[in-house]
């Protein structure tokens, strides 16, 4: 038993106003030959298939295309496992599934009002059940934490939730096992979540947007049941393990969501698989299907590292970042430096002018580390507000949980579009 691994797709992002769907097209092939070539028998996406709640036609025909011919294999079974993420709507996701079930594509969008529902049972081509699958999407609070009517703390609200979230996970393996013995006691089970792990590691510029109200509480790895065999993460951007696990696994984004982020390492899926020992498990690089390059210093700096670019001529979508005193026309010089070329210079920020927008002297933006607005999240952007205001350091945890509320609430009335 083959089953591979990915997540956080987020089909119709673009980048600087660049649409994307190159980009998609060609890992969607790539994904198809890896299928096949492999001989995998699970595919399972753990969460943000989309970027927004409201996919485009296009976004929607990439996917379904996708998925049937991920599921249409001669003379075999392929099961493909699609869990909701935050970014992505319940509802929307959830609609067809009734349909898709007869591709053997399984949907889970949001938890369901029986538990029973997340179980599924991987049959292969004999019929022989194969594969158990606890498929649990995102939950949100509404889905493990009552709300109460009296003010709760900040400490409380993160409790209830890691409880509720633990809870949700032991009552899944309780029925896994349960199934498992009931099968034979020898299928593998395999764990979903979409989520933030305790040491989980995020980048500058990975769009990796705030789960919940409170302090954004974290599950450790102890969280999962220990009937799980191997456990597929979405939500973090960068492929990494949890707690040091092998088992325990994000398979990050298929995609960079900056130039930035693009320079900092690969891109990966995951093929576990099932043998009678503890599963193997490898990661499959991605290939680059759009080369970016994030370009900084002063002219001197970025007058180099752009005739490198030069140089090799190729198709790269760049993002200039200027830290250099004060400079005219610096749009035009740089747009010359790559003039005749296939490099895109998409993004320019100049160091000096948002530090004197802000105030600040080039030293001071140095030293708070101050980053595009593009880049920051809600939560970053209210708390830089509450600086501004000058805000009282004792009154900002109070008011940045009431704002996270608000949004979680705006969230989850856009989900069920």
């Amino acid at each position: 038993m083959k089953i591979l691994h990915t997540s956080d797709w987020h089909l119709g992002r673009t980048f600087c106003g660049k649409k994307r769907t190159r980009e998609f097209t060609a890992f969607f092939e790539w994904l198809l030959s890896v299928l096949d070539e492999r001989k995998v028998d699970v595919l399972i996406v753990a969460g943000d298939i989309f970027d927004t709640t409201t996919p485009s036609t296009l976004s929607q025909q990439l996917y379904y295309q996708f998925l049937c011919r991920a599921a249409s294999v001669e003379n075999s079974r392929r099961h493909v496992v699609i869990v909701g993420g935050n970014h992505d709507s319940p509802s929307f996701l959830d609609a067809p599934k009734e349909l898709l079930r007869f591709l053997d594509v399984h949907v889970v969008g949001a938890a369901p009002g029986k538990m029973e529902d997340e179980l599924l049972t991987i049959r292969g081509a004999n019929g022989e059940p194969e594969l158990l699958v606890c498929a649990v999407p995102y939950l949100r609070d509404r889905d493990v934490r009552s709300l109460e009517l009296n003010s709760e703390s900040l400490q409380d609200k993160d409790r209830k939730l890691l409880e509720g979230i633990e809870r949700h996970y032991r009552e899944a393996g309780r029925m896994a096992e349960e199934a498992r013995a009931s099968l034979g006691g020898d299928i593998p089970v395999v764990g979903t979540g979409h989520l933030f792990a305790a040491g989980g590691q995020i980048a500058e510029g990975d769009g990796v947007r705030d789960l919940y109200v409170g302090s954004l509480a974290r599950v450790g790895a102890e969280l999962f049941p220990s009937c799980f065999d191997y456990v597929a993460l979405g939500h973090l951007h960068s492929p990494q393990k949890v707690g040091g696990s092998e088992f325990v696994r994000y398979s990050g984004a298929p995609f960079p969501m900056s130039a930035r982020e693009a320079a900092r390492g690969r891109k990966s899926v995951v093929l576990v698989e099932f043998g009678a020992d503890e599963p193997s498990v490898e990661e499959l690089p991605v290939p680059i299907f759009q080369e970016f390059a994030y370009v900084s210093g002063d002219m001197a700096a970025l007058s180099r590292q752009l005739e490198e670019l030069r140089q090799r001529n190729d198709e790269i979508w760049a993002e200039v970042f200027y830290e250099g005193q004060r400079l005219p026309y610096l749009r035009e010089k740089v747009m010359e430096m790559v003039a005749g070329t296939k490099v895109e210079i998409l993004k320019i920020r100049d160091a000096s002018a948002e530090a004197r927008a802000l105030g600040l002297d080039g030293m001071a933006f140095a030293e708070n580390n101050l980053t595009d607005i593009g880049e920051l999240n809600e939560s970053d952007v209210f708390m830089r507000c509450m600086e501004k205001r000058t805000v009282p350091e004792e009154d900002r945890p109070e008011l940045l949980d009431t704002y996270r509320q608000v949004l979680a609430s705006v969230y989850e009335e856009n989900t069920e579009i």
